[in-house]
């Protein structure tokens, strides 16, 4: 039976939701994706003309994992500021889904993004990052603190 979905979400776009109860501590899924370098991602999501929808997760080494190639459902996690579940690398730069707290039927799973950036935090910017989580204790943005 699957235990997951992904679907219309209320945060952004397409959100991953739990079709059953999923217990705290559980491997979920991997992230999979094109394993390339950062550059060619960044132009490639340049060129795709999709604002707002990231589908990279950063790796260790430097490489990322370029879900919009290849990719699977873990490319519709959105951000949260408060998380139920987080991105884990192990040693060999493959990056897994794991629940931090137990997950209820019909929950949209969530984690932190942390993005980075190298360019100046302007207004425009900062809007491009905002966080729309509707969390409790939510900062406002997907940019990991030190890049505010």
């Amino acid at each position: 039976m699957r235990r997951m979905t992904v679907r219309k979400s209320l945060v952004h776009g397409r959100g991953v939701f739990a079709l059953q109860a999923i217990p705290a501590g559980q491997r979920i899924f991997e992230c999979r994706g094109e394993v390339t370098s950062w550059r060619r991602a960044s132009a490639r999501y340049r060129r795709s003309g999709l604002p707002g929808h990231t589908f990279i997760f950063g790796l260790a080494d430097g490489r990322v994992i370029d879900g919009s190639v290849g990719g699977n459902s873990a490319r519709w996690l959105n951000h949260s500021c408060e998380p139920n579940c987080e991105a884990i690398e192990d040693e060999r730069g493959r990056v897994f889904i794991e629940t931090l707290g137990d997950v209820m039927p019909g929950d949209e799973l969530f984690i932190t993004y942390g993005l980075a950036t190298d360019e100046a935090l302007t207004p425009e910017l900062a809007a491009a990052y905002s966080c729309h989580c509707g969390a409790r204790w939510c900062n406002g943005s997907m940019l990991a603190l030190a890049n505010r």
